[in-house]
């Protein structure tokens, strides 16, 4: 169970970074600001998943 859990919040760490960079590329590009701002807040909502997936790592293996 921890494994899995430790794979997901990697797999949500990975996707925070992609995200954040196809966002960062598309603002350096003078890309449509629409979409910065989507990728910006996915960002966000991938970051709270990839938190909490690291925290009930934590809790999971501190027992």
């Amino acid at each position: 169970m921890t494994v899995f859990i430790e794979i997901l919040a990697v797999v949500a760490i990975a996707t925070v970074v992609i995200v954040l960079v196809s966002g960062l590329i598309n603002m350096a590009q003078g890309g449509p600001p629409n979409r910065s701002n989507q990728l910006m807040q996915a960002r966000v909502m991938f970051q709270f998943i990839a938190i909490v997936l690291v925290l009930l790592a934590v809790f999971l293996f501190r027992k």
